[in-house]
């Protein structure tokens, strides 16, 4: 593994993408270990410094796909690969181990530094944090040149205490220093005094980068980030659509296209010139909404219409006034083109006469990068589509490869789907389901609804009790034909598992998401099966 140091690079932001590690902390985020190599190959060409694959020391799971996208992902020219671990040796080691295949590697280690994590998560004062951070540090240093360490609740830390923190933390090998404000408590101003304090009062911070991470509960991360940039941080740890624990962590897409959109503005804080027209980032921005969609389509988090860059009402105007301006000149109400984020025209490009190579093409301009058995599942879907729809467009094609090549284990499988309901019927409906044996099995049932009975149906089938709490269905494109998009989550005990499902009939659709989210629970019991008969 290539010893890596970030030091020098402090003329641009760093972006530490944390999608498949803090954001996978979603409730009902959970993602196989070949969904997460699909968002960390998008995250590669998207352009990210790091990618936080995951926490190694977590679970066998968690190990398995940090080590794989070390291997597939952390190549010479790819992004640094990084996996979290506590101040212990077991999970440093860990840690080490799963990122050993990469070219570039990082250890992002960390202890809490708050006064209340002291009292009542660790029981230990803070004489005793500093010598666990300081040999914690060194043994990381000890299999790469690349650690990261973070004072947990930095936010509601001392400064003092917190200072002492870091210098003994760089002293020890860190070359960044993140500072997380754990529960989204500080405000802009505050996060920007506490980052101008560090600058000031660590005497060796010239030797390390410092780095911030910011959950979202007072909906103030990107404002603190952008703050901290102001006063001298130069990393930015941030997510994809925003997703993590709680209200989430600051949204990737909104960091970076600030600093893109406002350049001008930031370039005095890295000491360039006002005009200057050199991006802050090395992010491919054209990659931001086709990522945005990977990663809630693969999560089952859902983008809200209103929200920021790629939200479907980011670009979109209804008011008279507006639409006016629009037509007469974008930039009257468009600070930025869509085209920026790669969002471009719904335009057609395929019909149901198209051929494969054809088919193949346009994929790969849409960024797909599919194997011939991949490619092949997705044409029959498309011909399916297309025998329906009389116009394909890129945003249908995009559903298409999303719900046929990146699905959940193919346990059930839905063969079929009838229902009968109306305004004064009872609402019934009849399923098969193909079993994971190759069983094909049939139930019927009576719901308020025609998606309620088909739900209730497939229950009779695969008996795996469960609790719906919530269900969603979007439009992928315009027209009565559209591809109708269900996205649906369940709760099993305490875990939440999602289903993602588009097609032009919005029952059949419901149908496959439900049993997809069934297929992702089924497999997580099997699995806690065979780690009970391996212990």
């Amino acid at each position: 593994m290539q010893q890596t140091n970030q030091t020098e690079k402090t003329d641009r932001i760093i972006i530490f993408d944390t999608t498949l590690r803090d954001g996978e902390q979603c409730p009902g985020a959970t993602l196989n270990i070949e969904e997460k190599l699909v968002i960390a190959k998008q995250l590669a060409r998207l352009g990210v410094d790091i990618i936080e694959a995951g926490f190694a020391f977590a679970s066998p799971g968690d190990f398995e796909a940090v080590h794989k996208i070390a291997q597939t992902v952390g190549t010479e020219t790819g992004p640094v690969i990084c996996s979290l671990a506590r101040a212990r040796q077991d999970d440093i080691k860990a840690a080490a181990e799963a990122i050993k295949p990469a070219v570039k590697g990082r250890i992002h280690t960390f202890i809490a530094t708050s006064d209340i994590h002291l009292q009542y998560k660790l029981k230990k004062s803070r004489p005793e944090v500093i010598a666990i951070a300081e040999e914690m540090v060194a043994y990381a240093k000890s299999f790469t040149n690349d650690v990261e360490f973070s004072p947990e609740d930095a936010g509601r830390s001392d400064p003092e205490f917190l200072y002492q923190v870091l210098e003994r933390a760089i002293a020890a090998g860190a070359t960044t220093v993140n500072i997380p404000d754990t529960v989204g408590y500080t405000t802009p101003s505050e996060f920007g005094a506490i980052i101008k304090g560090i600058k000031e009062n660590v005497p060796n911070i010239d030797q390390a980068i410092i780095s911030v991470h910011g959950h979202n509960d007072l909906g103030l991360a990107v404002a603190n980030f952008l703050e901290a940039v102001k006063n001298g941080a130069r990393q930015l740890e941030c997510t994809i659509n925003g997703i993590g624990e709680r209200a989430g962590n600051a949204a990737l897409e909104e960091l970076v296209m600030a600093l893109h959109v406002r350049r001008q503005y930031f370039n005095p804080f890295f000491g360039r010139h006002e005009d200057s027209q050199t991006s802050l980032t090395n992010i491919d921005t054209k990659q931001i909404y086709k990522t945005s969609r990977l990663v809630s389509n693969l999560t089952g988090m859902l983008v809200q219409p209103n929200k920021a860059i790629v939200g479907a009402n980011a670009f979109a105007h209804e008011s008279g006034i507006h639409q006016d301006g629009v037509l007469k000149n974008k930039l009257t109400y468009e600070i930025m083109d869509a085209q920026l984020i790669g969002l471009t025209d719904n335009q057609i490009v395929l019909g149901k006469h198209s051929g494969r190579n054809a088919f193949r093409s346009r994929l790969k301009e849409l960024g797909f990068e599919l194997s011939d058995n991949d490619i092949n599942k997705a044409f029959v879907r498309f011909k399916e589509v297309a025998d329906k729809k009389k116009e394909i467009s890129d945003w249908d094609l995009e559903a298409i490869v999303n719900d046929e090549i990146q699905q959940a284990p193919d346990l059930f499988k839905v063969e079929l789907v009838q229902v009968s309901c109306g305004s004064k019927a009872q609402p019934t409906a009849t399923v098969t389901l193909r079993t994971p044996s190759g069983e094909e099995l049939t139930d019927a049932a009576i719901g308020t609804g025609p998606v309620d009975a088909v739900y209730k149906a497939i229950n009779r089938v695969v008996k795996v009790p469960n609790e719906l709490i919530e269900f969603s269905v979007q439009s992928v494109t315009e027209g009565i034909d559209a591809l109708g998009e269900v996205t649906i989550r369940l709760r099993h005990q305490s875990r939440v598992f999602s289903g993602h499902a588009a097609n032009t009939d919005i029952i059949v659709a419901s149908a496959q998401a439900y049993v997809n989210a069934l297929n992702r629970l089924y497999a997580a019991l099997q699995q806690e099966v065979k780690e009970e008969v391996t212990a």
